[in-house]
């Protein structure tokens, strides 16, 4: 077996419903040193947003060469620490077209990677894509990633229906489905407008229709779903975004504060 998919069948063999794989998002050279220097961290994923923010750009105006340029330096971080250990990154919507989506696989697959974000929400347009559209890019990706020689590549597909008017969590199952379907590990669906997050019953509505194979993201703070609230509900994966990206800085903004405050 090609060593890099022997990682990637670890990978994909630590999401467990019921038992989920937690991701602490790192998003920078530093950051993916100290989760890969964590035994409890059983692989390291990366989140957009937090890159982006770290070179002075919007989420959505991250383009895919200032990612993988961030990329490279988190998977030759992590594999200084442990070259064993599973790298998953955030590819947004995967750039461009379905053979430009191919390439940027083969690109990741490259550095080391054996997991992918992959959303449904076009970057270019700002639209939700059509159902059929956005499988066949999860089976671009799937198909990528075995040509390069990592059949358990492991996908998750990201879904924004929560943030269209008039659809809804059902919606999201029926997305979820067809993506299971085309080659995806779990399904993450992102929280509606205003960051409320994904609530429990619909998280407890996802587990029942995706055979638990979810991704939710975890918001640190008061009123929203834990760790071991997740992790009886059933998902996966729990990930955290760009939440330590976000408490990281509040602490440097507070000492910054302190240290020139006046005497």
């Amino acid at each position: 077996m090609n060593p890099q998919n022997k990682i990637a069948k670890h990978f994909r063999s630590l999401h467990q419903p019921g038992d989920p794989i937690i991701l602490t998002n790192a998003y920078d050279a530093a950051t993916a040193t100290i989760i890969a220097s964590l035994p409890t961290a059983h692989a390291v994923a990366t989140a957009s947003f937090a890159i982006a923010s770290t070179i002075g750009v919007d989420d959505t105006a991250l383009t895919k060469t200032q990612n993988l340029s961030a990329l490279k330096s988190i998977t030759s971080a992590v594999h200084a620490v442990n070259r064993t250990k599973p790298v998953t990154v955030d590819l947004q919507d995967g750039y461009g077209s379905v053979a430009e989506l191919s390439a940027t696989i083969q690109e990741v697959i490259e550095l080391g990677v054996v997991g992918c974000n992959i959303e449904d929400l076009d970057s270019e347009t700002g639209e939700l894509r059509a159902l059929d559209d956005a499988v066949a890019r999860v089976r671009a990706v799937v198909r990528a990633a075995a040509e390069a020689g990592v059949p358990d590549f492991v996908v998750n597909a990201r879904t924004d229906v929560l943030y269209q008017d008039g659809m809804g969590i059902q919606d999201a199952v029926v997305r979820g489905r067809a993506f299971l379907e085309a080659g995806a590990c779990t399904v993450f669906v992102w929280g509606g407008p205003g960051g409320r997050g994904v609530s429990g019953d619909e998280v407890r509505e996802l587990v029942r229709d995706l055979g638990g194979m979810v991704n939710v993201k975890l918001t640190l703070g008061d009123g929203f779903l834990d760790v071991q609230q997740l992790r009886d509900l059933g998902v996966a994966r729990i990930s955290v975004g760009p939440e330590l990206w976000k408490a990281a800085m509040k602490t440097f903004q507070q000492q910054a504060e302190i240290l020139l405050s006046p005497y």
